[in-house]
């Protein structure tokens, strides 16, 4: 197990950009719970606020071609690899111009021409899928990566140990990260596992290398996944990455969080992903002023993002039967 401490490598024309796009996913997620509390979406959702520097730092390093698959956490992956603030919020309020038509929802966000292969609602279900994909790769010559990246509730699921051994038995080129966030859903997850790291610490029992990282600061996450990329397109396999992180808000929509003990919420919400990202920046001597333009736009943008969305129409009950899947029923089987 490795700990990453190396100094980053994004310029700050590139840190500020990555910025941008993670305060664009922060205002969504603030939208999303207004919506929410205003009546515009049904069901559920499970906020991402707080995790915005996985997703973005990963998706930075990744190639447009590499395969992403998410949980029902999943906003902010569906963003950083393509989908807009506009599509997803009308998905969410089930409007005909959702990015899976309305049929997706919060759990199930879903681009598959941006690669973003779906988020999931079946905890680790997706983990034997991303080396089904990696595997692909690896058959095609093709150089691509798949990325799974899951909470740490599903350490303690069978695929997740399952994809771990296939992938490194195989080589396959796939990378597995782990959103820690403390709390597999309301439970604290070091409460219920025999090991302090639940991803990194089981690595090594598959012959691979747990990586910890700040899954906060988006440099360091870059930097992660870039390296663990650049090793499976050279053919040397899979790698686990435990990024540390928090969630901003309870675990869905109904969950005040009161669980959580009033000094650890103080002492990670000081360590803010979009903090520690503007710190890097004035680092680097980004101006303010800069930095706040980009905050404005962001704010722009979701703003006619939800405008958008409202206006859209509702989505069409004849479009439930299109796009699902078939598997041309048993005839090719016999």
């Amino acid at each position: 197990m490795t700990t990453a401490t190396e100094p980053g490598t994004l310029s700050a024309a590139q840190l500020l950009d990555l910025y941008e796009e993670m305060a664009v996913i922060r205002r969504t997620e603030k939208a999303i719970q207004d919506l929410f509390l205003a009546g515009f979406v049904k069901g559920t959702t499970h906020l991402a606020a707080g995790h915005e520097a996985v997703a973005v730092g990963a998706s930075a390093a990744l190639r447009d071609d590499d395969y992403v698959f998410a949980t029902y956490r999943g906003h902010h992956h569906a963003i950083a690899r393509g989908a807009t603030p506009e599509e997803c919020l009308a998905e969410l309020m089930s409007r005909a111009t959702g990015v899976c038509k309305a049929k997706g929802g919060s759990m199930h966000l879903t681009k598959a021409e941006s690669h973003m292969l779906g988020s999931y609602a079946i905890i680790g279900a997706h983990l034997p899928m991303a080396a089904g994909a990696a595997w692909s790769a690896m058959l095609r010559g093709t150089e691509q990566v798949a990325v799974a990246f899951f909470g740490d509730g599903a350490t303690n699921i069978g695929p997740f140990h399952e994809a771990l051994n296939l992938a490194a038995v195989w080589k396959l080129p796939v990378i597995f990260v782990c959103e820690n966030n403390l709390y597999m859903e309301y439970t604290p997850i070091a409460s219920v596992t025999a090991v302090p790291n639940p991803a990194a610490d089981r690595a090594s029992a598959y012959g691979l290398t747990g990586e910890i990282i700040d899954g906060n600061d988006v440099q360091v996450v870059y930097d992660a996944v870039l390296q663990a990329a650049r090793r499976a397109r050279a053919g040397e396999g899979p790698s686990v990455i435990e990024a540390r992180t928090y969630r901003h808000y309870g675990h869905s929509r109904t969950d005040p969080a009161k669980y959580r003990p009033e000094e650890e919420v103080a002492e990670w919400m000081a360590r803010d992903p979009l903090t520690l990202a503007r710190d890097r920046l004035t680092a680097l001597g980004v101006a303010g002023e800069e930095i706040d333009r980009v905050d404005s736009r962001a704010r722009q943008l979701v703003s006619e993002a939800v405008d958008a969305a409202k206006a859209a129409p509702e989505a069409d009950p004849a479009e439930a039967l299109t796009d699902v899947w078939a598997d041309g029923s048993a005839t090719w089987r016999t």
